[in-house]
């Protein structure tokens, strides 16, 4: 009996289920597996996501479909996960997670530092236009939608001078040739999970997360787990941007985790980094999510729902 892995339609999540397949295959030669294509809310909803104040607009109808049987797993890009995920499932596996890093692409094949004053900078994410306009004032940060051809297409036809991607999608697609610059993660942080694919599963199926653990990644899944955390205690959401990012020491016996949050201006932010035990990621995150409360991080949010309709007005 096949085995069916429930995905979005796009290049690239289609692109990310194969991944998952493609190491599913070889760890269980013996298994078969089809892909079923689902679509979600963030699929017909083509309003920019930042105007959406909702969670798992990109995997609640797949993830319905795990549980009603539907189809026996889910691949998600795991950023896309909310952590109110259903009582009902549990994320199985997560792969080895690609580079986390945003990069830019653009039409003169400019670096950010060298694009005009006003030229137009194009982002689906809050908080990638807060930490753009943070290293250049100058420049106009429009919201842009679409999937990740779509966006680069928009650079290239000029619609944009520049857009703002998750290095990760590019390369999955084959399209890292037209990556102008990558951004450190520490100098730009990227969201949690970004960069790393989520297989979810109902949690009463112990077969089927014992296969799927066969291709689990202890590192990615540490580094995850520590991000997750931290978001999940302070609840940053899409109208709240929050930068968060992990990454494991030379040595693999740590997590040094940082976190990004800035008001809506830009103007005041908080800046954190804190190390802990990589076999113990979630109080890492949660100790940093309890500093990050001490230091009235929920004052940061105010003037957030101004901005994004601030925003919303350059549609």
């Amino acid at each position: 009996m096949k085995l069916r892995a429930g995905t979005r339609g796009s290049r690239l999540a289609i692109a990310q289920t194969q991944i998952v397949l493609g190491g599913l295959r070889k760890s269980n030669p013996a298994r078969n597996f089809e892909i079923v294509t689902i679509n979600t809310k963030g699929d017909t909803d083509k309003r920019p996501l930042f105007t959406i104040d909702e969670k798992g607009i990109f995997e609640r109808e797949i993830n319905e479909a795990v549980i009603s049987g539907g189809v026996d797993f889910a691949v998600h890009s795991l950023k896309d996960i909310p952590s109110n995920l259903s009582n009902e499932l549990i994320i199985a596996c997560i792969p080895k997670r690609a580079k986390p890093n945003d990069v830019l692409v653009s039409q003169k094949n400019l670096k950010i530092r060298d694009l005009p004053i006003d030229s137009i900078v194009g982002t689906s994410s809050l908080r990638r236009a807060i930490q753009v306009l943070r290293k250049r004032p100058d420049l106009n940060v429009k919201p842009i939608r679409g999937n990740v051809e779509t966006r680069v297409k928009k650079s290239i036809i000029g619609e944009y001078d520049a857009v703002i991607l998750a290095e990760a999608g590019l390369i999955r697609l084959g399209m890292n040739d037209v990556i102008t610059e990558r951004f450190n993660i520490r100098d730009f942080v990227p969201a949690a999970g970004q960069g790393a694919i989520g297989i979810v599963c109902r949690k009463d199926n112990h077969k089927l997360i014992t296969l799927l653990k066969s291709i689990e990644d202890p590192q990615s899944r540490a580094e995850v787990d520590a991000e997750r955390a931290l978001l999940t205690k302070i609840e940053g959401g899409c109208r709240f941007p929050v930068g968060i990012v992990a990454i494991t020491s030379a040595d693999k016996c740590n997590i040094i985790l940082y976190a990004n949050v800035f008001s809506a201006d830009g103007s005041r932010f908080i800046k954190l980094k804190k190390t802990g035990n990589v076999n113990d990621p979630t109080r890492l995150g949660t100790k940093m999510a309890n500093l990050l409360i001490k230091k009235d991080v929920t004052k940061l949010s105010q003037g957030w729902h101004d901005a994004v309709e601030e925003w919303n007005k350059k549609l």
